[in-house]
């Protein structure tokens, strides 16, 4: 049978239907069930769709102060964020005065009982009043639905319009309150359309060239961002617009001048690539820049288009002379190892031929919280025969294939990380990254050396209360040191 119910799941075993064992022999129909409501009883690590539109999509903009409309907690959830550096370069060349702002601050209308009885657009309004008193350094303030404030119907674009007049700069309001969809995916879905109808094409660049581009759906985790504008730097390309790692408010209201824009994240992002192609009539690629493989097929196609495919190959070949010993030496190590990827969305699909074909490794299973099914269709298409396809994995169906399958890591977030741990399994966070960035070149050498030293840390085998998945004559890194050894060194550092 193609589908797999968990022996955690018997009580509930309409999960079973969102668990697909992959046949080659299946019809293309095939797949988990996705895009819909967690069902009921199954400890779902899904975010909401408030998370989606504030923590992935704008939450990576360096000169917003972000208010959010809500209790406390609402508040103090949205204050967590994934490594999303910023630089202080703006557009005109001036630099934004504060550094990392987008980590450092947010506001909250802090919600009582009564608020909640007799309406918050009062609270809402002086809040941003105040944040744009408190920060006058931002050039924009976004405004956030919560399921509190989308429950009670505060009318938030009637403040946002009239504020935007009062204070001089854009107020935005986001409406996309934690129960408008099934998963964070229906924030991305909303974000990006109020960015488009409220945003794009209200101002002009400071200047324009003909190797502009978009680069859409890159958020910069960890500096995957800036690996990708020094490939595009040395081939005379430039991002004239981020949508929205190391992004400023300017950029996204001039995207629509981009000679081409790129997809990175296909799952968050397509949507506002769309939207802009159809009325502006800028075309769009979507790239995949994991891996040596994908990066140097993405560089060439770009390349083409802009009439630089000598300055792609350059830059590919450079690159691979410096990591490719390194890379062959963490694939002799990382060869045979199991691996899970369970990440939110498409890097279960981005990954998993390059860790199979580039490094030698067994993907066993994928998993996404919050991908639909064209999504699916890219992990079952990239993944081999009796590969587990999860949609939104629950902790307790995890545990049981760890206990099961015995992986040798697991690529996931941090709420998977140190159950896997507890369980005697190393686990990396694929989303928010350990040591990275992991795009790119370099990137990729980053993520198979932080899969190489997960994986053989001596830790595993001080462990009593599990199997040790790595024995002793497979450890690599001297205990009482920590270093590898020395024949190994100058590959290995």
């Amino acid at each position: 049978m193609p589908y797999k119910l968990f022996d955690v799941d018997k009580d509930i075993p309409e999960r079973k239907k969102h668990t697909y064992v992959k046949h080659c022999s299946d019809p293309d129909e095939c797949m988990p069930d996705c895009n819909t409501k967690t069902v009921p009883g199954s400890m779902s690590e899904r975010g909401c769709a408030f998370a989606g539109a504030k923590g992935v999509i704008t939450g990576a903009l360096k000169d917003v102060v972000h208010v959010v409309h809500s209790p406390v907690g609402c508040t103090y959830y949205a204050g967590g964020t994934k490594r999303y550096p910023t630089s202080q370069n703006m557009p005109d060349g001036s630099k934004f005065p504060i550094e990392n702002f987008n980590l450092r601050y947010i506001c909250g209308t802090d919600l009582m009982e009564s608020d909640v009885v007799f309406g918050g657009m009062k609270k809402l309004r002086q809040s941003i009043i105040d944040a744009a008193q408190e920060f006058p350094e931002a050039n924009a303030i976004y405004a956030y639905a919560t399921c509190t404030t989308g429950l009670i119907g505060d009318d938030m674009d009637a403040v946002a319009k009239e504020l935007s007049t009062e204070l001089g700069k854009d107020v935005v309001a986001f409406n996309a309150p934690g129960f408008a969809g099934p998963s964070q995916s229906k924030g991305h879905h909303i974000a990006n359309h109020t960015i488009f109808e409220r945003l794009v094409g209200t101002q002009e660049p400071p200047t324009t060239t003909p190797y502009d581009i978009g680069l859409i759906g890159e958020y910069n985790i960890d500096g995957d961002l800036w690996i990708l504008e020094s490939y595009f730097k040395e081939m005379g390309i430039r991002i004239l617009s981020r949508f929205t790692g190391d992004a400023c408010h300017e950029e996204i209201c001039f995207m629509h001048r981009a000679k081409l824009n790129l997809v990175r994240c296909q799952r968050s992002a397509t949507y506002i690539a769309d939207l802009v192609k159809e009325k502006y009539d800028i075309p769009y690629i979507n790239v995949d820049f994991f891996s040596t493989k994908y990066c140097a097929e993405n560089l060439r196609t770009i390349g083409k288009y802009f009439g630089l495919e000598k300055e792609a190959e350059k830059v590919i070949t450079d690159r691979m002379a410096k990591i490719g010993p390194e890379l062959e030496f963490y694939k002799k190590k990382l060869s045979g190892k199991k691996v899970y990827i369970f990440s939110g969305g498409p890097k279960s699909w981005h990954l998993a031929i390059p860790l199979e074909q580039e490094l030698g490794m067994e993907v066993t299973a994928v998993a996404s919280q919050f991908e639909h099914e064209d999504g699916y269709v890219k992990m079952k298409n990239r993944t081999k025969e009796g590969t587990l396809i999860v949609d939104d994995p629950n902790s307790m169906e995890l545990e049981e294939m760890i206990t099961k399958d015995k992986p040798d890591l697991i690529l996931a977030g941090i709420k998977e990380k140190y159950m896997a741990h507890k369980l005697g399994v190393p686990s990396i966070m694929i989303h928010s990254y350990e040591n990275g960035p992991y795009i790119g070149f370099e990137g990729f050498v980053n993520l198979a050396k932080d899969m190489y030293s997960y994986i053989y840390n001596p830790i595993w085998n001080m462990l009593e209360f599990e199997e040790n998945p790595v024995t002793p004559e497979e450890t690599e890194i001297d205990i009482k040191s920590g270093k590898i050894p020395d024949n190994e060194v100058e590959v290995a550092k």
